[in-house]
């Protein structure tokens, strides 16, 4: 453990203690981190997953071990129905929902307007656009009953275009950045508070992908802080979006984590 992930698990958010939240894309990176946070509050934590089911496994079971409560769930919420089975088999193996953590994407390669094909755009808006709408629609029936919280993770590269080949996952957050606002005003009247989190360059399997060495000490040096961030860095924004106490009169807005890559 990190001296930054000892000092995240110190951190006390009393309000939080009690509640179900449901994280996508939670097996590794920022999803992960965000699993574990929640779990120390003494969260329910619902973890969905879907090729990752080993590393998934080993995080439920970490989880458990402190004697947390969990929910494994594996789906690819790129495919018709699936954002609702997650959503409502979660909410139902606690018997309630009180937030939902919007994590799950990708960028599935990288590949310029020029090469790109319907299949690719479909796959990729699926993943990153489809789902967390479906994803949202299956939640509010739940969260409305007593108020909550949604969280959406986006991108800085929602605000700057994206890097080489990137073009359409930075459009897909850019729908994730837009719906953020327009279910914030929506759902306001329901007692739900939905905004988001939009990381910069973070040390995850997503990096280890798709950037290669030169790429990202290239992004490194984009960075005013002069480092890449880690899934750890980002938690505080979550914990901080996910507390009535600490951000109870924030609605439709974004956090941008990124070392002052990007200050809007």
């Amino acid at each position: 453990m990190t001296e930054l992930a000892q000092s995240l698990a110190s951190i006390r958010v009393p309000d939080l203690a009690g509640k179900a939240v449901l994280v996508t894309g939670a097996s590794t990176g920022i999803g992960a981190a965000l699993a574990r946070a929640f779990a120390q509050q003494g969260m329910k934590v619902g973890i969905h997953y879907n090729a990752s089911r080993e590393p998934a496994e080993q995080l439920a079971e970490e989880i458990r071990s402190t004697g947390a409560k969990v929910h494994l769930v594996q789906a690819d919420v790129s495919q018709d129905g699936e954002s609702e089975r997650v959503v409502n088999e979660t909410a139902e193996a606690f018997g309630h929902l009180d937030g939902l953590v919007n994590n799950a994407g990708g960028m599935l390669g990288r590949v310029s307007t020029e090469q790109m094909t319907d299949v690719h755009y479909e796959r990729v808006m699926s993943l990153n656009a489809r789902s967390v709408l479906a994803a949202t629609r299956a939640a509010h029936p739940w969260l409305k009953k007593q108020g909550g919280f949604i969280i959406n993770t986006t991108s800085i590269a929602a605000r700057n275009g994206g890097g080489n080949g990137a073009i359409l996952y930075a459009a897909s957050k850019g729908f994730v950045s837009t719906i953020t606002h327009g279910h914030a005003k929506e759902f306001v009247g329901d007692k739900i508070r939905v905004n988001a989190v939009a990381p910069g360059v973070i040390a995850t399997p997503f990096h280890e992908r798709y950037t290669n060495a030169e790429q990202m000490e290239i992004q490194r040096k984009s960075i005013p802080m002069g480092i890449v961030g880690t899934p750890e860095d980002c938690v505080g924004a979550y914990l901080f979006l996910a507390s009535p106490t600490l951000s109870g009169y924030v609605t439709g807005q974004i956090i941008e984590v990124n070392g002052g890559q990007l200050m809007p």
